[in-house]
């Protein structure tokens, strides 16, 4: 920032004695020497979807002739060492003014603390700022002290780094994390023209990549509500580079304070989020508090926390009362989650490739005794694909609708199929369709004592209707009807469906039991496809949601499945042999096979390679 403080009473109190233990207050040069370089014991995942970004601000208190301190950005660095393993911290960015007067015995001491950095091998990336350079001229200004330490020479043996400008003071670094590559540009205080081209030409030439601008100055929020609006050189930095760029999705600047950000549209009609972080206002010129964003390509989502790392390291009984205060911010400005859709964000560009359907005769892999796939116009018989002889046909409850089975181009991203069909189920009164095995179908006579799995790809209708104990399979036959006396004998002796919360239900009556042996799974999201297994050893059930291992699946054993020898129904279940309702959503496929398949069996297995 343009005005200069001067800290010289702040500082003496503190060398007085009030701060006490931790890492010592005023240690300078000679806390650097003996900090530790030693690597964390553990290296960031490339291919985890969960990685953080750290950001380094305004710095340049720390460094202002004979009144700065390093001993703050040494704690800041020797922490996110220790924690990159942790965190899964594939990369840290400094946001310029590293120091307050652009001189060189202040880039000396800087270097020595950025060099805990580079013994430790984390890669990172700074930028100068208008306190680290003539700030008078753009970055056509020539050498600088800034330019011997922090030029292109310091990060060239970095594997992240790209390339600079000529002139040295723009950069760029390509990292990987989330399975994927990234490029975050470096922008000098006051790019010229021909560093904006620059820029341009570099996302040009990596035009699959999310793109991260760091500048000094781009946004400030002067409003003190944390609401952000670009300054004039702002205005020029979003006109040349930003707003026509839509791989660029987030923008990182420091050098005005309070904190604060914001969201624009760029010229494709795509959020851009601009934040910015600054803390050299606030005590002990911000301590080397950083901000860390935690991306989470899972949940859609970049978690931002801000914390003080030398304040933290220091022991509480012995903090000051202002540094007690410092740890940790936690307002809504410093402490926030950002919704992103990655996928949807980056599609301009960037577009998930769609997995190749599979031939179905590939997936009938040994075992399998039925495989209907959904991905054909609606007729008279769907085949089954396993040979068996286990085909299909349409039925419809009476008065319903001619269309209450009918083709949708819709499928979930990792079936072998590429289509579905809708069933347009309701009930009061009982409407819509299903399929059914023929009278004298093989199927119908299994009783799976080796043990059996079940897959289908499944999207639940989000219209808003009652749809409660909607029956995805049942077989015929009830309870009493196969010589089961316990529990309810009305009920089907094979059924799997959804409660009235949407919660998977796999209730059974085995061979081995009287009573209903029923899983439980959790609440499932109308509207969303998903991949359900049930996958049985011939001891012990268990159901799966997107191949993850849901929680209530019995240990009690349970062996094969009665039979009546009557017939499967896909898309419906039955109460004393009367079927209610049938289901409503779309179902993209399903297979039996008379063993346990492991996950990576599964129709669903995608290889690690895939990206």
């Amino acid at each position: 920032m343009g005005t200069q403080y001067d800290g010289t009473s702040r500082r003496r109190v503190l060398q007085a004695g009030v701060l006490g233990a931790g890492v010592a207050v005023g240690s300078g040069i000679a806390g650097v020497q003996s900090a530790s370089a030693a690597s964390s014991s553990s290296s960031p995942d490339p291919e985890n979807p969960r990685f953080t970004l750290a950001v380094v601000p305004d710095t340049q208190y720390l460094f202002d002739l004979d009144r700065g301190d390093s001993a703050p950005l040494t704690a800041t660095f020797e922490y996110l060492i220790e924690q990159r393993g942790v965190d899964n911290i594939v990369f840290t960015a400094q946001l310029g003014d590293v120091v307050e007067n652009a001189q060189a015995s202040e880039f000396a001491q800087a270097d020595q603390v950025f060099a805990i950095m580079d013994r430790a091998r984390m890669p990172y990336s700074v930028l100068a700022g208008n306190h680290d350079i003539d700030s008078s001229k753009d970055d056509q200004r020539g050498d600088s002290p800034y330019l011997k330490v922090f030029g292109p020479q310091r990060f060239r043996r970095m594997s992240t780094y790209g390339g600079s400008t000529p002139d040295g003071y723009n950069s760029y670094h390509v990292f990987r994390a989330g399975g994927r590559q990234w490029l975050l540009l470096a922008m000098d205080w006051r790019p010229s023209d021909a560093s904006f081209a620059w820029a341009r030409k570099v996302i040009a030439e990596h035009p699959r990549l999310p793109v991260i601008l760091t500048i000094h100055e781009l946004v400030c929020a002067d409003d003190g509500q944390g609401v952000a609006e670009f300054s004039d050189h702002g205005k020029r930095v979003w006109e040349q580079l930003v707003d026509g760029n839509d791989q660029i999705f987030l923008t990182l600047n420091g050098h005005f304070w309070p904190s604060g950000r914001t969201i624009r549209k760029n010229a494709a009609g795509h959020d851009v989020h601009l934040h910015i972080t600054n803390y050299q206002d606030r005590y002990y010129g911000g301590g080397a508090m950083i901000r860390l964003y935690h991306f989470d390509l899972a949940r859609n989502a970049i978690d931002v926390e801000t914390i003080n790392p030398w304040i933290l390291a220091q022991k509480p009984s012995r903090r000051s009362l202002l540094a007690e205060g410092e740890v940790e911010l936690t307002d809504e400005v410093n402490r926030f989650s950002v919704p992103l859709d990655f996928t949807e964000r980056f599609a301009g560009f960037a577009p998930e490739p769609v997995r190749p359907a599979r031939p179905a005769h590939e997936l009938v892999i040994p075992g399998t005794v039925a495989y209907w796939r959904l991905d054909g116009p609606v007729g008279s018989r769907v085949v089954d694909h396993s040979g068996r002889g286990n085909d299909l046909t349409p039925v419809l409850l009476p008065g319903s609708p001619a269309d209450s089975l009918r083709v949708s181009g819709e499928y979930h991203a990792d079936q072998p199929g590429h289509g579905s069909w809708v069933f347009a189920g309701g009930k009061n009164p009982a409407r819509g369709g299903y399929l059914r095995t023929a009278d004298n179908a093989p199927l119908n006579r299994m009783t799976f004592r080796g043990g059996y799995t079940i897959e289908a790809f499944v999207k639940l209708a989000d219209d808003g209707r009652d749809h409660s104990w909607e029956g995805l399979l049942s077989r015929m036959g009830t309870g009493a009807d196969a010589g089961k006396t316990g529990s309810d004998p009305s009920e089907p002796v094979v059924n799997l469906g959804f409660s009235g919360g949407r919660q998977v239900q796999w209730a059974v009556y085995p061979l081995d039991k009287n009573e209903t042996f029923t899983n439980w799974g959790h609440e499932e999201v109308a509207g969303r496809w998903f991949h359900l297994a049930v996958v049985n050893d011939g001891r012990r059930t268990t159901l799966y949601v997107d191949s993850s291992e849901l929680l209530r699946n019995p240990s009690t054993r349970s062996n094969g499945l009665a039979t009546t020898g009557a017939a499967w129904l896909l898309g419906a279940n039955h109460y004393a042999s009367k079927i209610e309702q049938s289901f409503a959503g779309n179902i993209g496929e399903m297979r039996i096979v008379d063993r346990a398949l492991t996950l990576k069996e599964f129709l669903s297995f995608v290889p690690t390679d895939r990206t």
